[in-house]
């Protein structure tokens, strides 16, 4: 009986938990799919109950879709999940939810969240249709290539930015394009070195081939280069963008966007960021509080600049 059978049956006869299930969605990640409320916001479009419903149900499409992701994702890396201190307690590494029924589960959600997108609008649903294939082929083929990995998962931010600005028919301005692609890429490059400072040069590379074209010191130089780039890009934006108060006050905001920032590249540093640095925002308050005095600032002041 191969490894993954045995794990699988065990499961099956154990009966399928809920919360392994649940789990096994990683709803922990959802929060992510809120990049597309970022066009209903800066749009000054709040208040209009329509399109807030049309923003909430591409969220729950997107979360659908992300999901079906991560089950497609566990269940190709399920030998190597085993063989991760962290990763092997997943569900599906730890034999609580069967490779079937998980790849089963995410044919499932990614009609749901097609069909849900389609609905809304044709663009929106090729949005989505695109976001789909690009997760599928990253967890099958990209994740394994040197650099493309990370443009595949900044990706997938992008399409997901891009999506909540189609949903509600307004312009993609070109500074969530790119705002967006940095900050993302931060992120797949935050997650590169935490693997390689976790477990080691030669257990990265046994856990994902692609790992030994990465070092702590070029991941550290890409990191410089692309956070300075994204500091850069907000500042421009601040001044520059056409919808934002003439008066510039948005500029206030560029303080606490330096700060958490910061704050994040030094977690990263100092490793302190689990197996996830997107999971940072909720785990480190600091961080936490940047971001909500942001979101805060901005809003305020596009509202009041309007």
């Amino acid at each position: 009986m191969s490894e993954i059978a045995r794990p699988a049956r065990r499961a099956a006869a154990q009966g399928l938990s809920v919360r392994a299930l649940l789990l096994a969605l990683r709803p922990r990640q959802w929060p992510k799919n809120g990049l597309v409320f970022i066009a209903l916001a800066f749009t000054l479009n709040l208040q209009d109950t329509p399109l807030l419903l049309r923003s909430l149900v591409t969220f729950v499409c997107f979360c659908a879709l992300s999901s079906a992701g991560y089950l497609l994702n566990d269940a190709v890396d399920i030998e190597a999940d085993r063989a991760h201190p962290t990763k092997r307690s997943r569900p599906i590494a730890a034999g609580q939810v069967p490779v079937g029924v998980a790849l089963g589960l995410g044919v499932g959600l990614v009609i749901v969240g097609l069909v849900g997108t389609f609905a809304i609008g044709f663009l929106l649903g090729l949005l989505a249709l695109a976001y789909t294939l690009l997760t599928a082929v990253y967890s099958t083929t990209l994740k394994h290539i040197v650099l493309l990995d990370i443009f595949g998962l900044a990706g997938g931010f992008v399409l997901r930015a891009a999506a909540g600005a189609v949903a509600i028919d307004v312009p993609i301005s070109p500074w969530l394009y790119i705002a967006t692609l940095l900050g993302a890429l931060l992120i797949a490059l935050g997650k590169r070195r935490t693997e390689i400072q976790t477990l080691g040069v030669e257990a990265a590379v046994g856990h994902r081939r692609n790992l030994q074209s990465y070092s702590i010191e070029f991941i550290d130089q890409l990191i410089l280069l692309i956070s300075s780039a994204a500091l850069m890009t907000y500042a421009l934006y601040t001044f520059s963008a056409e919808n934002l108060p003439r008066s510039h006050s948005m500029m206030v905001t560029i303080p606490v966007v330096m700060y958490g920032l910061f704050r994040y590249l030094f977690l990263v540093r100092e490793g302190d960021v689990g197996g996830a640095p997107e999971e940072l925002l909720f785990r480190d308050r600091p961080l936490l509080l940047a971001v909500v005095v942001w979101a805060v600032l901005a809003v305020t002041l596009l509202y009041l600049g309007r």
